[in-house]
């Protein structure tokens, strides 16, 4: 038990302890038969159990070692994998004739934003996900552009995925509780990405160019970030048809792909 505690927060984890939120997690992807559920960090099982219970197979990563056992205990119809979902092959798990790949989990909040990387990096393995992360980056996720909100980690899923808050969940419904609200994010994974002429390197590293610094005007922040000149940001900025003194978080995903080309 002294593991899992240090484990846990090492990790940043909250265990879901309440039937009701995690239903309603479940309800987001609305796993059937025929669907095959990657669950990330299972913890206790709140998920697990109503995850098993719709889903034709459940394949559920669990790092913390002293859980495992547990976890192959009380889900024996489940796949409990001891594994880091940081690195682990999404692509591994076969899409089901018929059927969806859907991923479902409360992240811990330490490792949300690498893990969420990993999921969008295997994005062609994947059909829709319901992931808990902490309220505010839940927000910079789904973040529409001209919001406070909006930037690189918007623009980088949003590229790929649709993405929207699908329900906020207070502190309470977790043991031990957070100091800060949770939400979970609905992702569906788009068949084709909304720009499909960008080099996707390039593109990322504008993207995290342009809101490194992102009071800044775009072609101050453009140039500081990838060791321009201001004047040639500015003239891929206008190149592109965009006003050099606007700021990133102004700027759609088109525009962006657009200076990206310029640049």
């Amino acid at each position: 038990m002294k593991r899992t505690v240090s484990a846990r927060r090492a990790l940043g984890q909250h265990f879901l302890a309440d039937p009701g939120v995690a239903r309603a997690i479940v309800d987001v992807v609305s796993p059937t038969p025929r669907d095959v559920v990657i669950e990330i960090g299972p913890g206790t099982g709140a998920l697990t159990g109503e995850l098993t219970r719709r889903a034709g197979h459940v394949v559920a990563l669990e790092i913390d070692r002293a859980l495992v056992p547990r976890l192959r205990g009380s889900f024996p119809t489940a796949e409990i994998l001891e594994a880091d979902a940081r690195t682990w092959d999404y692509r591994a798990v076969a899409r089901p004739p018929g059927g969806r790949v859907l991923v479902a989990g409360n992240l811990p909040y330490s490792v949300s934003k690498p893990i969420l990387g990993a999921l969008v990096s295997a994005r062609t393995a994947i059909d829709e996900m319901a992931l808990m992360l902490q309220r505010e980056v839940a927000d910079r996720v789904a973040a529409a552009p001209g919001t406070k909100s909006y930037g690189a980690l918007s623009i980088l899923t949003q590229l790929y995925c649709d993405v929207r808050v699908a329900l906020r969940v207070a502190p309470g419904g977790f043991r031990p509780p957070p100091k800060v609200e949770s939400a979970v994010i609905h992702l569906r994974v788009l068949p084709v990405p909304r720009v499909t002429d960008v080099e996707e390197g390039r593109f990322a590293r504008v993207v995290r160019a342009a809101f490194a610094q992102r009071r800044k005007m775009l072609a101050n922040a453009l140039a500081a970030g990838l060791g321009l000149s201001v004047e040639a940001a500015r003239r891929a900025a206008e190149g592109a048809g965009i006003d050099p003194g606007r700021r990133a978080e102004t700027l759609t995903i088109l525009e962006f792909a657009a200076l990206s080309a310029r640049l």
